[in-house]
């Protein structure tokens, strides 16, 4: 979840995803067209007799909805602001909290499998969103009769906060419910598998809300069509890293001596040659045993054909090279290759190149754990399970 940073507050990174920009002046330009009814859900609600009216006079529905949307993502960041703070209590790092589209979303540097910890973390975002309704009910009881407008946002807050805290409840993971849910079920079995319980709920409430959002607001399907990507993405990256435990990158990589490697000084043409002969798409540039760079059929085919025989691998060549040591996690190489947006990592010791883990060997090692168990000399862990 990408987005500008925009400051930060208690030592967590604020930011913004572009998406939100888009979503906010909509959604307050949703509260000012129905103001009207809006007003009657907080007078029903609370007993009270905000005139909507006068709420509707002149350009005060879209103050009042500007307002009151910025006001629910600021309800939003308090929440996310639950889970950091409780998650930081326990020695969990935070990367940021990123307010986009659909809410918002705190970035932990390492999801808590303890399942003690996620229940408390999950629970804190809907307990601080009732207390942020709690607040702006207080609020909205302590102001006069003639602040209508300002009674309106308050109002409007206080249901709305309760509202969301009760629909992220729902055992949809990844929403807080899910993970609620998920901690539930890693008291008595191993975190992937619970995960893959979790994950198959929230798919078949992400189906639901999608039906029911073709009757009822098309934004229901959208949150399902995330919901369902998330849950699908989570539960794999758990189902990835409980089979590469313990797994190191030497197990699942090239090693040198089988390591296809170019000459910084073979021509372009040379080189997709060798690549159409050897099926391969990427290579190690190397020179006296050191790595200098990497070079890939992406950067070769930028190249006219007429000027492949003049062009070095030296001048296609990508010389800022994300690397991994031998003796890393499998799992940290395939997050290294998601975060840096490729398919290969070269493997360095001591400032040699001593192999190569590509995506498909991971993919590969992978599917050989899931069905014949990890490498001989792998010693595994046995699950911290607590059933009490």
């Amino acid at each position: 979840m990408r987005g500008f940073r925009v400051g930060s507050a208690l030592g967590i990174p604020v930011r913004l995803n572009w998406s939100f920009l888009l979503v906010l002046p909509v959604f307050a330009a949703f509260i000012a067209w129905d103001i009207a009814a809006l007003t009657g859900v907080v007078n029903g609600v609370f007993g009270t007799a905000v005139d909507p009216t006068q709420l509707s006079e002149g350009a005060l529905p879209l103050a009042l909805g500007l307002a009151s949307a910025l006001g629910l993502f600021g309800g939003v960041l308090l929440h996310e602001f639950g889970h950091s703070l409780v998650a930081r209590r326990y020695g969990y790092d935070i990367e940021s909290i990123t307010l986009w589209l659909l809410g918002g979303v705190a970035s932990f540097e390492e999801f808590p499998e303890n399942w003690r910890h996620e229940l408390v973390i999950a629970a804190a975002g809907p307990v601080v969103s009732v207390l942020v309704g709690v607040g702006s009910y207080a609020v909205f009881l302590g102001l006069p009769a003639g602040l209508d407008p300002a009674r309106f946002v308050l109002g409007y807050l206080a249901v709305l906060n309760v509202v969301l805290a009760v629909f992220n409840l729902l055992p949809a993971f990844p929403m807080d419910g899910g993970r609620i849910l998920r901690a539930l079920l890693a008291r008595s079995q191993p975190h992937a598998q619970a995960t893959q319980q979790a994950a198959a709920v929230g798919k078949v409430f992400a189906f639901g809300l999608a039906l029911l959002g073709l009757f009822a607001n098309l934004f229901l399907i959208l949150l399902a069509f995330f919901i369902y990507i998330a849950a699908s993405n989570e539960a794999q990256q758990t189902s990835l890293k409980a089979a590469f435990e313990g797994v190191t990158v030497r197990d699942v990589m090239t090693p040198e001596e089988r390591l296809l490697t170019v000459d910084r000084d073979a021509s372009v043409a040379a080189l997709l040659g060798r690549m159409f002969e050897e099926r391969h798409t990427g290579y190690p540039v190397v020179r006296n045993g050191a790595l200098v760079g990497m070079v890939t059929l992406d950067d070769a085919s930028d190249i006219d054909e007429v000027e492949q025989d003049a062009y070095r691998v030296e001048d296609v060549m990508a010389t800022d090279v994300p690397t991994i040591g031998p003796g890393a996690d499998a799992m940290e190489a395939f997050e290294r290759m998601q975060g840096n947006s490729v398919g290969r990592l070269p493997v360095v010791d001591d400032d040699e190149l001593v192999g190569i883990i590509s995506r498909t060997d991971l993919m590969r090692a992978f599917d050989i754990v899931q069905q014949s168990g990890p490498p001989q000399g792998v010693r595994r862990t046995e699950p911290d399970i607590d059933i009490r």
